[in-house]
């Protein structure tokens, strides 16, 4: 007889491979067309009590995806899933930024030649086109991520009525008292032509000179010395702002000495400059800064008088301890001198980083030589003002350090004094409080995911300057206000401002430079416009993006969620980018957070922690990974990744992500595979299936408290730790006997079929959030028991396992163990070939309570009975319990092959009982 086709035998549809890269893209077609799946997310729960909304921090539209954009939308996909799954109304709305520099050089290198024939709009139209070419990209890409949102609805910062609202944000602020306008040293970027935020400067290593320089005194500071000689000696690593040196800042808590070379140097530091052999080293006076403050000495270059002055910004840990001070190339010489009465500031470099005609109206080079440096750029000036230095170069050396670039052309930057706009940090306009007062205030009240987030912040908000949201370029929202022709004071007129809000919102901001100064002022503007004039610079991109909030959130044109914001989720750079311009422009507007929380995640790297870059060869690119391994595994990554850091990711990492994606796969239709015939759930459970509900309600109590404070990487460890250690490893291998071999409607097989059941109910809306694509397939093949009225993944909620998960009895698991470890060697010394051959003994009266068929069937032997005489093949002890292994007396069943059978060509007892009930 062949017992095979007596056997209950697993049976599912659901396939073994998912083939995710020939599959996935169907799938997903149907999600945005005929299922239409986020409009049954929001159906599904807009009755909920709870609701979660990320307000997407808007990626540039500009070139296709790279791994760090979908670490980011997949990563924000998750926790609103998560949160959805869990059942609470969620909503999410992608957006992109679209204006900004990087989309106006790449249509300059398209248009050529021609853009200087075009006016303001048509450039800007260009560009505007640029833009919707790659959002549709992007759009398109992010879809085939899994992401789910309101894709057809986003927003983008380029539609009129969103830079409208841009506008809006900026009128409150101006409206406040915190936006002004003041010449001052920012961040310049000769090779963008424009002023740069703090955000987008980033660090790169340059090589520069080290110099120190000779001041020769002036007469009142040789009198005040009582010398008839004396030179004081400035060190800097920019020789091309010597020129516009207008003074020499002293400390004013540090001794400075008079050396009998007749060099003036701060004291600490006269050893370092001795080794240099600047100095001889031997002091002849001693004496305090304050002597000098007011006196002058003699710029070397030019002749021009440099005032002596003290500063707190003034250092001892490098230089001289006389610090060279152009107001015109560096902020803290900018204050300084500003508070020591100095307010011409000199600045004679242009946007294009050359030196311009100052150089002869202030007498900055003499006469014979000041031709050769007009028009030259201030890098290639360096040499030739070392040269013209002579003697006053008393040490000359180059060196390489980390240097401030501008983040989109990749070019040094400089510090230049130009007339900018700024918003105010530290002026007491908000309730009394300051804006850096009031943001750092709101910081606290916000959740960081991970929670070492609000230091970093909070740190950067501490510190941070003055917001220069200016900028001299073409493609972005206009800084639309009028001023005065003669006094050039701006007007904050509220009705004024307002007009032109609308006229945005009804032509979009180019209207600022189509239309003329009576076209833009509403009829009962009580200013005549032949006595105004537009300002024609534009908004930093970073407050683009910062007022997102207002447009989105508070709008009423976009489903997103309410103000504040549920989350604001990017990588950890946006501490100092769109986090912090975000909350300066909202606590600004509002005094309040636009945020309730923050979570940032770390950056992709190859497998040994390196950058990628195509030059490395390194790059993994998220398009490859879906066409070979499938999108489920690139969302499996980052789900099982610590985002809190930086993220590694190769070839090889894939391919064990993949593996660990198989584990999961084949679980699951194992399980669907053997409930395929339960119509209803049991009430009553063995031992074994008590146990593995135990230990799978305690998993999944303790993933899904993970999941919900975010720790997927613990939370999947977690999980796929019980699915391969307790559920495959013993559970599912366990029951495969009574799975197979029992009767139909046997209590012990519809007991461990019920468990079964109940743990894929709960199983799979807890995976859903990460696998959904493999969860929305599964759902296609899985019973009725397992769907429980549910049609598709999206109609799952997740709801813990209801049952006691207290048992859990740890001798005879601890005893399991113990066993498997004796027969590897029974096998490897040939005494047994499986262990089926075997009964345990024991003298544990807990255990032997049991029902013996079960404890039988854990240990995964024919019996189990009380301690014997019999001869053992080994024995072990686990807590003073004692155990023996020894060979059956009785036959091997052909049915089940379990050692029970009286005779040697019959079945066992049970399988007897099973065969006769089916005649």
């Amino acid at each position: 007889m062949d017992y095979k086709e007596t056997l209950l035998l697993p049976t599912t549809e659901f396939p073994m491979r998912g083939n995710l890269p020939e599959n996935e893209p169907a799938r997903l077609s149907s999600w945005y067309g005929e299922r239409k799946i986020y409009e049954k997310m929001k159906q599904k729960r807009q009755n909920a009590t709870k609701s979660f909304a990320i307000h997407d921090g808007p990626p540039y539209a500009n070139g296709h995806l790279h791994i760090g954009h979908a670490l980011n939308k997949i990563l924000k996909d998750i926790i609103t899933k998560t949160h959805y799954f869990f059942g609470e109304n969620i909503c999410y709305v992608p957006g992109w930024d679209c204006h900004g520099l990087p989309i106006e050089q790449q249509v300059e290198v398209k248009l050529g030649e021609s853009k200087k024939t075009m006016s303001k709009s048509q450039i800007r139209e260009h560009c505007r086109a640029h833009a919707r070419e790659f959002i549709d990209i992007q759009r398109d890409e992010f879809k085939t991520l899994g992401i789910i949102g309101d894709f057809e609805n986003p927003y983008l910062t380029m539609k009129f009525e969103f830079e409208a609202d841009i506008y809006r944000a900026l009128c409150e602020i101006a409206k406040r008292g915190l936006l002004i306008e003041r010449s001052k040293p920012v961040y310049w970027s000769w090779a963008a032509k424009s002023a740069l935020a703090e955000a987008e400067v980033e660090y790169e290593d340059k090589e520069d000179y080290s110099i120190y320089v000779a001041f020769e005194l002036g007469s009142e500071a040789l009198s005040r010395l009582g010398v008839s000689e004396a030179k004081a000696v400035i060190w800097t690593t920019t020789p091309w702002t010597l020129p516009a040196n207008q003074a020499i800042s002293l400390s004013p808590s540090e001794p400075y000495v008079l050396t009998q070379d007749g060099l003036i140097l701060a004291a600490v530091l006269l050893e370092n400059l001795t080794k240099l052999g600047i100095t001889n080293g031997e002091i002849k006076t001693e004496f305090r800064a304050e002597i000098l403050v007011g006196s002058s000495a003699i710029n070397p270059l030019n002749g021009r008088e440099s005032l002596f002055l003290t500063g707190d910004h003034v250092t001892m840990d490098g230089g001289t301890g006389l610090v060279h001070t152009a107001p015109g190339h560096g902020e803290d010489d900018y204050y300084v001198c500003l508070k020591n009465g100095i307010t011409d500031v000199i600045m004679p470099v242009d946007d294009g980083g050359c030196y311009d005609s100052t150089l002869k109206v202030k007498g900055l080079f003499s006469a014979d030589v000041v031709d050769e440096f007009v028009g030259l750029h201030i890098f290639k000036a360096n040499d030739k003002i070392l040269e013209l230095l002579g003697d006053a170069l008393l040490h000359s050396s180059k060196f390489i350090h980390s240097y401030p670039h501008c983040w989109r052309t990749h070019k040094p930057v400089i510090y230049r004094a130009t007339k900018q706009w700024f918003i105010v940090m530290d002026d007491a306009k908000l309730d009394k409080k300051t804006l850096r007062q009031t943001a750092l205030s709101e910081l606290e009240k916000v959740k960081f995911y991970p929670a070492v987030g609000i230091k970093r912040i909070g740190s950067m908000i501490e510190n941070r300057p003055d917001w220069c949201i200016s900028r001299q370029r073409d493609w972005g929202v206009p800084i639309a206000f009028f001023r005065h022709k003669e006094t050039k004071e701006p007007i904050f007129d509220a009705d004024i401002l307002e007009n032109v809000a609308k006229i945005f919102d009804e032509k979009g901001a180019d209207a600022w430079w189509d239309l003329s100064v009576p076209e833009l002022l509403p009829a009962s503007s009580k200013y005549k416009p032949e006595n105004l004039e537009k300002v024609m610079d534009i908004l930093d991109v970073w407050f683009d993006s910062g007022s997102t909030w207002r447009a989105v959130l508070n709008s009423q044109n976009y489903d997103a969620g309410e103000y504040p914001s549920s989350m604001y989720l990017e990588g950890s750079d946006q501490h100092r980018g769109w986090f912090q311009s975000s909350l300066l422009v909202s606590t600004a507007v509002n005094s309040h957070a636009p945020y309730k929380s923050v979570l940032t995640h770390g950056f992709t790297v190859d497998e040994n922690g390196q950058k990628m870059s195509k030059s490395k060869g390194n790059v993994v690119a998220p398009q490859d990974v879906a066409k070979t391994y499938g999108v489920e595994i690139l969302r499996l990554w980052v789900g099982l990744s610590d985002y809190s850091s930086d993220l590694k990711i190769s070839d090889g990492i894939l391919k064990q992500v993949s593996e660990q994606y198989r584990k999961i796969r084949n679980t699951i239709r194992f399980l669907l595979a053997n409930v395929n015939d339960l119509k209803s759930l049991s009430s009553e459970f063995t031992l074994l299936d008590r146990w593995i509900l135990a230990r799978a309600k305690r998993a999944f109590d303790e993933c899904e408290k993970c999941f919900k404070s975010y720790d997927f990487s613990k939370g999947f460890n977690i999980l796929l730790n019980f699915l391969s250690a307790d559920l495959s490893g013993i559970y599912l291998d366990v029951c495969k006997d009574r799975l197979y071999c029992d009767a139909k409607d046997s209590k012990r097989r519809k007991s461990a079929q019920t468990a079964m059941a109940l743990i894929t109910r709960s199983l799979l809306p807890l995976i859903a959030p990460t696998l959904t694509y493999t969860v929305d397939e599964v759902m296609e093949y899985a019973p009725d028991i397992v769907k429980n009225g549910s049609i598709d993944a999206f109609d799952l909620v997740c709801e813990p396992i209801k049952f006691d998960d207290s048992f859990d009895d740890e001798l005879l698991f601890v005893s399991r163990e113990k066993f498997f470890e004796l027969i590897d060697a029974l096998k490897k010394d040939k005494k047994i070939k499986t262990t089926l051959e075997l009964v345990i003994e024991s003298t544990c009266e807990r255990i032997l309570s049991y029902d013996m068929d079960e404890v039988a069937d854990i240990y995964m032997v024919s019996s189990v009975r009380k301690f014997s005489d019999k001869e053992a093949l080994c024995e072990f002890e686990v807590d003073g319990e004692k155990f023996k292994i020894v060979l059956s007396d009785e036959h091997k069943c052909p049915r089940c092959w379990k050692f029970n059978a009286t005779t040697a060509d019959g079945v066992c007892p049970r399988c007897q009982e099973v065969l006769d009930s089916a005649k």
